[in-house]
């Protein structure tokens, strides 16, 4: 029985380059509440930028983000997973030296991206998704726990995937799309399980949409995961349910609930 639908934004809800939700999937959101049935965006986006996606169904939703380190409910935070601060800092400046000055740097909050940028559009990016931000030139200025650090490579991630992910595997470091590299110690299986724990669901009860390697913890837990069918190979024979879009499989599955 599932009780919980979890879905990745960028590039399986929200294709890439897009600013908003459209279509059915509200209406299957307020569909899948009438049946007691929460559904969970889960981003590495923040709160402020998640909820105003939703914003229809804001309060029908339950928020998994930044990777699944911050996981927010009727707007409180009712699971976090810090990164060690020497941790944090050091990765922000392997980034930031070692990305040939094409890589700026995004150090993430409770709810707020700290932005270290060089003029690549970091800054515009931020503003397209919505989240909260600052400009900062040191990580030591920010003045809260770290949750997340990412890298955006104004000309793809490609040339750096070898260079830091096999290096920070243990913040799990992984592509989350075409220009961002992310890495936190927790992921968004972490966050799932948190909800789950939280809320007294068992996650063979959770279905679940991604396209990307930072989706893979989240998938391997749920016992319904779905892959999208643009997602890289690799993924695709790693699982056996493929879908071109949430909302198709959404529906085909309400129709059966009605049945």
């Amino acid at each position: 029985m599932i009780k919980m639908v979890c879905s990745d934004l960028d590039g399986t809800l929200l294709q890439y380059g897009k600013k908003l939700i459209e279509g059915e999937i509200f209406d299957e959101i307020r569909a899948l509440h009438d049946r007691g049935i929460l559904f969970c965006p889960a981003s590495g986006r923040q709160y402020t930028s998640l909820r105003k996606l939703f914003a229809p169904v804001a309060d029908d939703c339950i928020y998994l983000c930044e990777n699944g380190a911050v996981v927010y409910r009727s707007g409180k935070v009712i699971a976090k997973t810090p990164m060690p601060r020497a941790l944090a800092e050091e990765i922000a400046w392997d980034f930031w030296n070692n990305t040939e000055d094409l890589g700026e740097v995004m150090l993430s909050g409770e709810n707020m991206s700290y932005l270290m940028e060089r003029g690549h559009g970091v800054v515009d990016r931020i503003k397209f998704i919505g989240n909260n931000y600052t400009v900062i030139t040191d990580p030591a200025q920010i003045p809260e726990d770290i949750v997340k650090v990412s890298v955006y490579l104004v000309d793809g991630v490609e040339p750096f995937v070898e260079r830091f992910v096999p290096k920070w595997q243990q913040a799990n470091c992984a592509v989350a799309g075409p220009k961002w590299i992310d890495t936190t110690v927790a992921n968004k299986g972490i966050g799932v399980q948190s909800i789950c724990r939280v809320l007294g669901i068992d996650p063979a009860d959770v279905m679940a949409f991604g396209d990307n390697y930072n989706d893979v913890a989240m998938l391997d837990l749920v016992g319904h995961p779905y892959i999208m069918s643009t997602a890289a190979a690799e993924l695709r024979r790693r699982y056996a349910n493929h879908t071109p879009r949430p909302e198709d499989t959404l529906r085909a599955f309400l129709a059966r609930q009605e049945n």
